[in-house]
């Protein structure tokens, strides 16, 4: 995986010592210790002054579990890094500038520093092994009260999509999604699944707004448990949350799984119906498993609109401009500024297109036909919100509010039906026959 400044951000503060007692500013604010500057002589030959303001940074940051949403150790931050900033030896490139910036909302009225131009092309780009990210957001999860089992299974689900290619889902989705959310408590770090009703191939269950990482494998494992005493397992699930790359499992793995799965989740409104621009339904995607006798299986995890808001959010991370007919606001414009499309969509001005685009032409009816059944099958059982309900934004106030999304998860045993080596062998053979077949010669990579 590539570190991006937002990464290395993250990075610094998984990095930062933590306190045996750790500060939680309230009324009183910050240490008033760490808004002095030492005088010149408490620097000895061997320190300088910016060593010592970087230390202050980093200390305010490891002594203030989400200092960032209080005022007085913002004010903090804001008045070191500039004291930083005017050191003799201070790094213009430093990371603490991007952290500043994008996560405590300093802005320099001069303009923030520049760095020295860098000879890095993307061969020289640093790399981080994916297990150390994996670690990192498992200490993340670890630092704000979730279980150590779960924990795991978050920061895997996460790094899972890193290793898939997909990183509008993976470790960028880590403070925005889930910290930030924590920080609002509208996403309960340690909240008890229960079970609402149940019978021998069926079961609803209430997450209780915690994190949607733990709770779809919970919930697909109780399918899979029912489905191998019965046949087929369906687990409805409600006021959960986003649980993202559901393809996670392993369907081949280690001890492979004689199932197939099926999965679906809604989520706040994004997609606007074919020939309208307001946005009624999720990116609501849906997922399938297949156990292959290839050293994979098959998977397929997409959402039924032609883009999601993670992969926009990317753009903007990015600073390019989102591609043309994924994005209509409410006067029919098909937009590409992707800051302002962003900002458009938390106010509910923008949508996005389903799979198939705008209008009919390109069949985006079938799209929105798919976007429909998934809300349906995520609320109705469930008796649970949609569309603005789960916006994540109370209009009135502008606050934010808990977003309690709905899934489901179906598993079905194939070894009831067929022999699994001989299942297996049928998938793989059709697989390989769609690699085999005819290519374009024209194609990448020809």
């Amino acid at each position: 995986m590539f570190l991006t400044s937002f990464h290395t951000a993250l990075l610094i503060l998984s990095l930062t010592p933590t306190p045996t007692t750790a500060f939680f500013p309230g009324e009183e604010g910050i240490s008033p210790s760490l808004l002095r500057t030492p005088p010149a002589d408490a620097y000895d030959g061997a320190t300088s002054s910016s060593d010592v303001l970087r230390d202050d940074l980093l200390r305010i940051i490891g002594t203030n579990p989400g200092g960032h949403l209080n005022d007085s150790v913002r004010d903090a931050f804001a008045s070191k890094l500039r004291e930083y900033r005017d050191a003799e030896g201070s790094d213009p490139s430093d990371v603490f500038f991007a952290i500043g910036r994008s996560i405590f909302g300093v802005e320099f009225d001069d303009g923030p520093p520049s760095p020295p131009p860098s000879d890095m092309d993307d061969e020289n780009l640093p790399i981080v092994d994916f297990d150390y990210m994996k670690g990192f957001m498992k200490e993340v999860f670890l630092s704000y009260g979730v279980t150590p089992d779960r924990a795991e299974i978050c920061s895997e689900v996460l790094i899972e999509a890193d290793k898939r290619g997909i990183d509008s889902h993976g470790l960028g989705r880590l403070k925005p999604i889930y910290c930030d959310r924590m920080d609002k408590g509208i996403l309960l770090p340690d909240a008890p699944i229960n079970i609402v009703t149940e019978c021998d191939a069926t079961a609803l269950v209430d997450g209780n707004l915690g994190i949607g990482l733990y709770i779809g494998p919970h919930c697909m494992q109780m399918a899979i448990d029912k489905a191998k005493k019965y046949g087929v397992g369906f687990v409805a699930c409600r006021n959960s949350t986003g649980w993202y790359v559901s393809s996670s499992r392993d369907w081949n793995g280690e001890r492979p799984l004689a199932a197939i799965g099926l999965t679906g989740t809604n989520a706040r409104p994004s997609i606007a119906p074919t020939f309208g621009t307001e946005p009624m339904m999720g990116t609501n995607p849906l997922t399938f498993g297949i156990p292959s006798s290839d050293p994979f299986p098959f998977v397929i995890d997409c959402a039924t609109s032609v883009n999601q808001r993670g992969k926009i959010e990317k753009y903007a991370r990015e600073g390019v401009k989102t591609p043309q007919g994924m994005v209509i606001d409410d006067m029919g414009v098909e937009r590409t500024d992707t800051e302002g499309i962003l900002v458009d969509m938390e106010l509910g001005k923008c949508a996005l297109t389903p799979l198939g685009g705008a209008g009919d032409k390109m069949g985006g009816y079938k799209g929105y036909g798919w976007a429909a059944t998934v809300e349906l099958l995520c609320t109705a059982i469930q008796c649970g919100p949609w569309g603005e309900d789960i916006c994540g934004v109370d209009r009135s106030t502008g606050k934010p509010k808990a977003m309690p999304l709905g899934h489901f998860f179906l598993a079905i045993d194939i070894e009831k039906l067929c022999p699994l080596g001989l299942f297996k062998e049928n998938v793989g053979g059709f697989l390989q026959a769609l690699r085999d077949s005819r290519k374009d010669p024209t194609g990448p990579g020809r």
